[in-house]
């Protein structure tokens, strides 16, 4: 592949997510390795702010995207090969807490508003990011970013660990698909990370809470998982695709014990609460007291 100066080997991605948090902490990760990138985010203020973080502002491209909303994740990828040349690399970062609470109490709108943007949004991104890889030849690599949530019972909040396991299901089923035309589909699966999805702006308050969750001895930091998906992105997994890779410290490794969401503060089953999370969209989180 080349860009439009006709210089080869050039690698560029688009992040979704990238606005904030672990999507963050990847755009700047693979600037560093070389890449070219698109910051796709719904939140115009926090990607046009990631973008501001690059040493080299003409590698950096930002686009407008709710990954629910299928023209503009396609309109993405179309960024990429318009403004650098091509699309070697697609990370499915962009997602939310999204619906919380008891099973029972769980409002039909608020666990699809869960689904759309954690499994859709990622449908969309290996779709029309497979559809450019295909046309242009040469192969690529796509990443969804999961969780441990997906792979285990007790970690999320029922919608969120159920979207995230259908994400590393589809990882794995679309890697056989697309293996023909040597794209890559992997997965990574992150375990208590400090960002602002979990943090909500307090990092000091949440990152002791965070570090008691696994034997790893210190918390789980977003440039953790922006190394990993680098890794799955890059050459050096070239014979790697249909894995779900997890980087939580040992949470699963060890089991997080029926006091995981406790000491994590954020189980809102023990307040008697349910609502929707809607993350750093900049859209107001929705919390009922279904006890008050």
């Amino acid at each position: 592949m080349s860009d439009r100066n006709g210089q080869p080997g050039t690698r560029v991605a688009v992040v979704t997510g990238g606005g904030s948090g672990i999507g963050r902490a990847t755009v700047l990760r693979l600037l560093a390795s070389g890449y070219r990138v698109v910051v796709a985010d719904v939140n115009a203020e926090t990607a046009a702010a990631t973008a501001g973080l690059a040493e080299a502002p003409e590698r950096v491209a930002v686009a407008a995207v709710d990954v629910r909303d299928e023209d503009a994740v396609a309109a993405a990828m179309a960024t990429a090969v318009d403004r650098f040349g091509g699309l070697s690399a697609v990370v499915n970062n962009a997602g939310v807490g999204g619906a919380f609470g008891a099973i029972t109490t769980i409002e039909s709108e608020d666990w699809d508003y869960t689904f759309d943007v954690l499994v859709r949004g990622v449908f969309y991104g290996v779709k029309h990011g497979a559809r450019v890889m295909q046309a242009q030849g040469g192969g690529g690599s796509i990443v969804n970013v999961a969780s441990v949530a997906g792979l285990t019972g007790g970690l999320g909040p029922v919608p969120y660990s159920a979207a995230k396991a259908a994400v590393v299901n589809f990882t794995k089923a679309v890697s056989i698909e697309l293996a023909a035309d040597r794209i890559r589909v992997n997965a990574v699966c992150p375990g208590a990370i400090s960002t602002p999805l979990v943090h909500h702006g307090r990092p000091e308050r949440a990152e002791d809470k965070l570090a008691a969750t696994q034997p790893w001895p210190d918390h789980g930091r977003a440039e953790h998982i922006a190394s990993a998906v680098a890794f799955l992105a890059g050459d050096e997994s070239e014979f790697v695709t249909g894995e779900a890779l997890v980087v939580d410290g040992g949470l699963t490794a060890a089991g997080p014990g029926p006091a995981f969401a406790e000491r994590l503060g954020n189980d809102p089953r023990l307040r008697g609460m349910s609502g929707v999370n809607y993350g750093t969209t900049g859209v107001p989180s929705v919390v009922r007291n279904r006890e008050g």
